[in-house]
């Protein structure tokens, strides 16, 4: 069972940077599409950033295009959402996941692994 585990996150100024990690437990995973989502009070949740199995393609929403870069390092097996310039609007649970199968997606229901989140907090 691969487990992922999300760390990075926290208080922090609008206009300031937090840099997420999310380990794997397994070298499977290095194979993997990895994502990061994030959630909102009272929101679903909704698709931020993703990345091939060989760190060569990403895609992100617009709302985080030029702010957010998501980035890997398969030795480590680790996955990286760095978060510059952020936002109050950009408060909320981030979580990764993981995707066994398929090209990037953005659709959360695509994704067979998940980590339990970490909260981050953008104060005005």
């Amino acid at each position: 069972q691969v487990q992922l585990v999300e760390s990075g996150g926290g208080l922090v100024q609008a206009g300031g940077s937090l840099r997420l990690s999310c380990a794997a437990s397994q070298r499977t995973v290095s194979n993997y599409d990895m994502g990061w989502f994030r959630q909102a009070p009272g929101q679903e949740r909704e698709f931020v950033a993703t990345i091939n199995w060989s760190g060569g393609i990403t895609y992100y929403t617009d709302s985080v295009k030029g702010r957010f870069t998501i980035s890997r390092d398969k030795t480590k097996n680790t996955v990286y959402l760095q978060m510059n310039s952020l936002k109050p609007e950009d408060t909320a649970v981030y979580y990764c996941a993981a995707r066994r199968v398929g090209s990037h997606s953005t659709l959360s229901f695509q994704y067979d692994y998940w980590g339990p989140g970490t909260q981050v907090t953008v104060s005005s």
